[in-house]
């Protein structure tokens, strides 16, 4: 009777968000978040997050939902024996960052590094966004020899929009390799656009930028995977597609 009537709280949750009832959204989905903390600390995560999703289409701050998705996370990560846990810390970092806990959100990233990433064969896509075609050509020859074959490239943001577009929704869910600093329309609001497309995409920033910019950490809280500060090596590619590739495995 208990687990019934969780299932109609769910449903009538995401009835009311997709109605654009988001006070009532958000109390239900609260309260199963709340409810599920000792269960399954796994779903309690993305009831969290779920609930934040409701507070900021009030434009509301929806930190202190983040911070407790985040927490969910690392309780997961804490209790689990698996391969699991890389993707729990890796969420639990990315929701921090979300929260502004910069120090919660690099114990957590560090944590992960820590865990040893298992190689799976690479199917996904990977489209490249830069202007300047030497970093194109590096970044194709990068990929080549991490074996990602499957690459596409543009050089201005206009055309990636586009094209992007038409990429998620063939639901071929590629890795975005992208330039903050392009010629026509700047790269966090290129990445703004593809998370409103697909909010669970990879999306990975390359720029000369330091990651403490006030440009890169407001990209990387909107929901950006990674980070990659020119010049760059092929293990630092290496190091950012692994996060992107185990961030989506949980997912």
């Amino acid at each position: 009777m208990a687990d019934k009537k969780k299932k109609l709280d769910y449903d009538l949750a995401f009835t009311h968000l997709q109605n654009n009832q988001n006070i009532t959204a958000y109390n239900l989905f609260l309260n199963l978040a709340e409810n599920q903390k000792k269960i399954d600390t796994l779903k309690s995560a993305v009831l969290f997050i779920l609930a934040g999703e409701c507070k900021s289409r009030q434009n509301k701050d929806n930190a202190n939902e983040i911070l407790e998705a985040g927490k969910s996370f690392l309780n997961f990560a804490k209790n689990e024996n698996n391969y699991n846990i890389k993707n729990a810390y890796l969420c639990a970092a990315k929701c921090f960052l979300k929260a502004r806990n910069y120090s919660e959100a690099k114990k957590a990233f560090d944590k992960s590094k820590k865990l040893q990433v298992f190689q799976t064969e690479v199917v996904r896509p990977v489209v490249i966004v830069d202007d300047s075609k030497s970093v194109i050509i590096k970044l194709q020859n990068y990929l080549k020899k991490l074996g990602y074959n499957d690459v596409i490239t543009f050089e201005t943001g206009t055309e990636a929009i586009k094209e992007s577009q038409k990429l998620i929704k063939s639901s071929k869910n590629p890795i975005f390799l992208l330039d903050m600093g392009l010629p026509d329309i700047d790269g966090d609001v290129i990445a703004t656009k593809i998370l409103e497309i697909q909010p669970d995409s990879q999306i990975i920033l390359i720029t000369a930028d330091e990651k403490t910019s006030k440009r890169v950490t407001k990209t990387i809280s909107s929901g950006a995977t990674a980070f990659i500060q020119k010049p760059f090596t092929i293990n630092d590619l290496k190091d950012a597609m692994n996060t992107a590739e185990s961030e989506s495995s949980i997912l």
